[in-house]
């Protein structure tokens, strides 16, 4: 029987967390992608994996809009396999995926994934430069047939609905202008997806190789996918274990290095991978903290110490300054902190100017 602990230092380890530099082209989580969601979002995911932030250039990363249609960075020189690993696995995958904007479509006897090939080709000839997302939402309503195009009650306006157009993006061989708020929608030079995904990234594996173990529903919570998608793709090679009681799965290869956490201390960003995995109990097992943890406003960022989630944190900028809080749940290494909200700062290319620990 596995404990939460070796889940916990295999996932570390896993995730690279434990590691003080690498290059870029071994950065594991690029193969699923690093959320790239607030100040702190995916480059800073891969400073705290030890990635030289600064000396990367433009055309080493791309963003797109894949998982849960979250903005995501990856290796610009992996996006045709990533646009064919992160696309629906079925027709029903697709309305799961796009939520309530199914419902019109389905009325119009429209396939889900026809819809997202038709929005996609939409796309692919408005933006033929760089173009802000308001205006090529503008563009598309004025091409689209009613179903595509739905009332928005929020809005009190008519418009493509959001999860399409997000997942069509990439289809349309676009990505986002890194850091552009609106976003910024661009054309990809030359990508097409690749005709079968490459094993490495292939979305069920990553999950069991970067967030195992796991089950079935875990990697579907993950991916917003049906169980029953999620179980027609299961690995066969796939070593069922125990974990505390409860039936899961491991990659045969990482079987064998499950073990303790390694006593490394990070300031994960609030859309983290290692905090993005469907177990959260196992996680942060006080139901308080985990709320606050994951709320769906204002969410904080969490401390990783010893392997485990011992507190949150929030930045708070004035100027050319920076002021990190922090809330600790359990004794932590105050110096160990205050070294990584230093690194923070400097990331951020900020002065720190102080370090606020509650407990």
């Amino acid at each position: 029987m596995l404990t939460r602990r070796q889940v916990l230092g295999f996932r570390v380890r896993a995730q690279q967390l434990d590691r003080e530099s690498d290059a870029l082209a071994d950065t594991a989580v690029l193969d699923i992608g690093a959320q790239d969601t607030g100040p702190d979002g995916g480059l800073w995911a891969l400073a705290v994996r030890g990635v030289d932030v600064p000396a990367l250039e433009d055309a080493d990363l791309a963003t797109a809009w894949t998982i849960r249609g979250a903005p995501n960075r990856y290796r610009r020189s992996d996006l045709p396999a990533i646009a064919a690993a992160t696309a629906p696995f079925s027709d029903a995958d697709a309305g799961t995926r796009i939520y309530d904007a199914a419902k019109p479509l389905k009325a119009a006897g429209i396939p889900n994934l026809t819809a997202l090939d038709t929005i996609a080709t939409a796309m692919r000839s408005i933006v033929t430069e760089p173009m802000v997302k308001g205006e090529l939402s503008t563009r598309l309503t004025a091409v689209m047939d009613p179903p595509y195009v739905p009332f928005c009650r929020p809005c009190d306006a008519t418009h493509l609905s959001e999860m399409p157009f997000r997942l069509a993006a990439l289809r349309a061989g676009l990505e986002l202008q890194a850091g552009t708020s609106p976003p910024v929608l661009q054309p990809v030079t030359g990508l097409i997806p690749t005709d079968e995904v490459p094993e490495r990234f292939d979305v069920v594996r990553a999950y069991l190789r970067l967030l195992g173990p796991a089950t079935p529903k875990m990697v579907a919570g993950y991916l917003d996918a049906p169980v029953t998608d999620v179980q027609s793709r299961w690995p066969d090679d796939a070593v069922e274990v125990d974990v505390e009681g409860e039936r899961r799965w491991l990659l045969p290869g990482d079987v064998d290095r499950l073990d303790e956490p390694p006593d490394v201390t990070r300031l994960l960003g609030p859309f983290d991978l290692f905090l993005q995995a469907r177990d959260r109990p196992l996680l942060v097992e006080d139901p308080a903290r985990a709320k606050d943890l994951w709320r769906t406003l204002g969410r904080p960022g969490g401390v990783l110490a010893d392997g485990e989630i011992a507190g949150t944190w929030r930045a708070r900028k004035s100027g050319a300054a920076v002021t990190v809080s922090v809330e600790l749940w359990t004794p932590t290494d105050r110096g160990a902190v205050t070294e990584q909200a230093e690194r923070l700062a400097d990331f951020r290319g900020l002065r720190l100017a102080g370090v606020e620990i509650s407990a």
